[in-house]
């Protein structure tokens, strides 16, 4: 009897997890298990704010599959479709021609990207905030933008550069904002010419409240305290139009920026549509609560890009977190285990638990199991919690280790602006020597 062929389609949480639990509960010949995506590696998105703002080696909050799946296959490359009725789907590596990968059973995780909206200019000029690549970026320029403001006697200038916009009040743009503000405050010591109060940071949420996540009351408490700490908190306001760096919202107010980072939001991966697959209107993968693709006895789907049954809120599915993720990998890999080997199937069940945010260095939001947190305990909690949650002994190991330095080291403030464009002191090396 041939051994079953595993396609597990995307290497992030649900992927990787999945991937290391079948690699543990799997008999030696049980199976075959491929792993496709575009990174090699899957990075933990809860650390992105911490490395943006220097407090963790960016390097660290990326897991290497080829290390952590060594009896996986490992194929870095865009899965450009997925069928069900021929199961096979269609890969193109980085370099060479396209593969068909035919598979037995499917695991269906490619994840999310972000949601973006016709704005004028934001394709343009905005960035996003999901990537290590991102978070190094964002880093890079906004020191970069600080050496400018340093550098010229243009009020201007100086003005442009210093005015930092985020779009969206969810996790991913207030911890980022907080971590960089943080990290910008610090960071004035050693420009000369620049105050905290020259620099201009601007939340901007369309609903009423930020953070949704941590509850209503510690909501309002983190947009009292980012104020205080002069962010500029606007909510029930829309981003219009941001060409040419000129940004414009929806209450009337327009100013020049050189930094807009979009975090408003994310939708499932385009691949859902590539081929056969079941999705809602909302363009997630319908699932049952056994974690399987809607119709089929062979295909699974979880994480951002599926509509799991939430079975302890009746007729809702689980929101888009890494805390579901992380438990629904588990669960899939249990379940599909089982399916291989004739046996009964678990439903996927979880209480969410809370939510934890990091506002910059010794500061938080919690709400724990009903229990409101804030200040250092909160940020305790949520580098525990997640230190916690971060794969292999190794990276534990080594953001440790970057926290521990902290305590005693400023953090770097270089922007290494030229790893945007490694090639370019070469270029013109050559056209001066030609």
């Amino acid at each position: 009897m041939a051994v079953p062929r595993i396609l597990i389609v995307g290497g992030g949480y649900v992927g990787m997890y999945t991937a290391l639990r079948l690699q543990r509960r799997l008999r030696r010949g049980e199976a075959h298990v491929t792993v496709a995506d575009l990174d090699s590696y899957m990075t933990y998105q809860p650390f992105l704010p911490e490395a943006a703002a220097g407090n963790i080696e960016a390097r660290h909050v990326v897991v290497p599959l080829r290390r952590v799946l060594p009896s996986c296959r490992i194929l870095s490359g865009r899965v450009t479709s997925v069928r069900l009725d021929e199961r096979r789907a269609e890969f193109s590596p980085h370099e060479g021609p396209r593969l068909t990968l035919d598979y037995d059973y499917l695991v269906f995780a490619a994840g999310s990207i972000s949601r973006l909206l016709p704005i004028p200019g934001l394709a343009e000029t905005g960035i996003g905030f999901k990537t290590v690549e991102e978070a190094i970026h964002l880093r890079n320029h906004v020191l970069g933008q600080m050496d400018v403001a340093a550098s010229t006697p243009d009020e201007e200038v100086r003005r442009r550069a210093l005015t930092f916009v985020f779009v969206g009040g969810g996790y991913a743009g207030v911890e980022a904002m907080a971590e960089l503000e943080d990290m910008a405050r610090d960071a004035c010591t050693y420009f000369d010419g620049i105050r905290r109060e020259d620099m201009r940071w601007v939340l901007v949420e369309a609903t009423d409240r930020i953070l949704p996540e941590v509850g209503a009351d510690m909501g309002r408490w983190t947009a009292e305290e980012l104020r205080r700490r002069g962010i500029e908190v606007r909510t029930r306001t829309l981003l219009k139009s941001a060409e040419g760096g000129r940004i414009v919202l929806d209450d009337g107010d327009e100013f020049d920026s050189d930094t807009l980072v979009w975090t408003a939001g994310v939708k499932p991966n385009p691949l859902v549509k590539s081929g056969d697959l079941p999705v809602d209107e909302r363009d997630r993968i319908k699932a049952d609560a056994f974690l399987r693709v809607e119709g089929t006895d062979f295909a699974f789907a979880a994480g951002d890009s599926a509509a799991v049954p939430d079975l302890t809120r009746p007729g809702q599915t689980c929101p888009p977190n890494a805390q579901h993720a992380v438990r629904q990998a588990r669960r899939l890999a249990d379940n599909l285990v089982a399916t291989i080997r004739g046996e009964r199937c678990r439903p996927y069940m979880h209480k969410n638990a809370g939510s934890v945010a990091s506002l910059g260095l010794y500061k938080g939001v919690a709400q724990v199991y009903g229990r409101e947190l804030r200040g250092f305990p909160a940020w305790f909690m949520h580098r525990t919690y997640h230190l916690t949650r971060m794969p292999t002994v190794n990276k534990k190991t080594r953001i440790l280790m970057d926290w521990t330095l902290g305590l005693f080291f400023p953090r770097e403030i270089v922007s290494l602006g030229a790893i945007q464009h490694p090639r370019e002191e070469f270029t013109l090396a050559a056209r001066s020597g030609s």
